[in-house]
C-alpha cells in the first residue's frame, strides 16, 4: 500500500522466488522463523491470494515471495514434497540461535548445525510447505588452498 511518498526500489542482479499456496501465510512464517521482512505487498484484486508478490529483504540480500500464479509455478507442497532448488542465506552471527528459533516456529530441521570443511557451520530447514533453506555462519576464514586440502576436493576458478 502506497502512503504517497515515493520510493526506490533496488534490485540486485538475481532474485529467487518461492511460492505458497497461502502466501501470506508463508510470508508471516518467514518473518517469524527466520526474521525476514516484508519491503513490498501488492495483492490480487478481490483478495486473490494467487496473486500476490511479496518482496522480503534479509541483511543484503531479497527474495520475491508468491502464490501458484499458474499450472507451472507451485510450491512443494503442491507437488508431493518436491523441490528443484535451495535458497542459501549467509548469516552474520548467531547461527545455532536462529536454528532454534526456526525450529520453534515448526520448521523441519534437516541438518542441524554442523562445522563444514570450507569454514562454514550450516543448518538445512525446511518451511511449512516445503521449500529448502541453508543457512550458513563463516566460522573460519580460510583460504581456496587450506578448503581443498581439509576437505580432500579439488576447487578450481575462472573456467
Amino acid at each position: 500500500m502506497s502512503d504517497g511518498v515515493q520510493e526506490t526500489y533496488t534490485y540486485p542482479t538475481f532474485v529467487p522466488s518461492v511460492f505458497y499456496q497461502d502466501p501470506k501465510g508463508g510470508l508471516a512464517w518467514l518473518e517469524r522463523a527466520f526474521g525476514f521482512e516484508t519491503r513490498m505487498l501488492i495483492e490480487g484484486p478481490d483478495g486473490d491470494d494467487s496473486m500476490i508478490h511479496a518482496e522480503m529483504s534479509f541483511g543484503d540480500g531479497l527474495i520475491f515471495v508468491g502464490g501458484e500464479w499458474a499450472e507451472w509455478v507451485r510450491s512443494p507442497r503442491s507437488v508431493g514434497g518436491c523441490s528443484t532448488q535451495t535458497i542459501h542465506v549467509k548469516l552474520e552471527d548467531g547461527i545455532d540461535e536462529h536454528c532454534a528459533r526456526a525450529r520453534s516456529e515448526g520448521a523441519v530441521i534437516a541438518q542441524e548445525p554442523d562445522d563444514q570443511f570450507y569454514g562454514d557451520r550450516t543448518y538445512r530447514a525446511l518451511d511449512p510447505e516445503g521449500h529448502t533453506w541453508t543457512f550458513s555462519q563463516t566460522v573460519r576464514r580460510m583460504s581456496l588452498d587450506e578448503m581443498a586440502a581439509a576437505g580432500d576436493v579439488t576447487i578450481r576458478t575462472s573456467l
